[in-house]
């Protein structure tokens, strides 16, 4: 059974619910997930996962939260190469460039995309959480 972990940071509760959405998706296709917050995730255990999805808002000028995502996220980097990540996230204001640079970084770090990251405009709708679902099962 693939085990995969989700971990995120959310502000206002967006990318919270779409970590939610994308943890059903793992245990509808049968795989065993962990949800973290980037401050409960210790990334000396990310070799414990078969997978993980990464969840980050856009901050500031379209950047990935700095204060504990970013710290954490810059951790796991050395260890993403040839680990099948997704990445998901909410934003309020932009066009996704956030997301554009940081799966280019991902891809740059040797990383696989299970399926192309998925964000919403704030609250994630209906379509934006069945996304997520399929990131989830992508990545189980």
């Amino acid at each position: 059974m693939n085990k995969v972990a989700i971990v995120y940071w959310s502000g206002t509760g967006n990318t919270e619910a779409m970590a939610g959405a994308v943890l059903e998706g793992v245990q509808r296709a049968g795989a065993e997930g962990a949800l973290y917050t980037a401050a409960e995730f210790d990334p000396n255990i990310l070799g414990s996962f078969d997978t993980v999805a990464f969840g980050c808002p856009s901050m500031g000028s379209e950047q990935l939260e700095e204060g504990e995502f970013e710290p954490m996220f810059s951790r796991c980097e050395p260890m993403l190469s040839a680990k099948k990540i997704g990445l998901f996230g909410s934003y309020g204001w932009g066009d996704g460039e956030w997301m554009r640079n940081w799966q280019d970084q991902c891809l740059k770090d040797g990383a696989i995309m299970a399926a192309e990251p998925v964000i919403c405009n704030d609250c994630p709708n209906d379509t934006a959480l069945e996304e997520c679902r399929n990131l989830g099962e992508a990545l189980a």
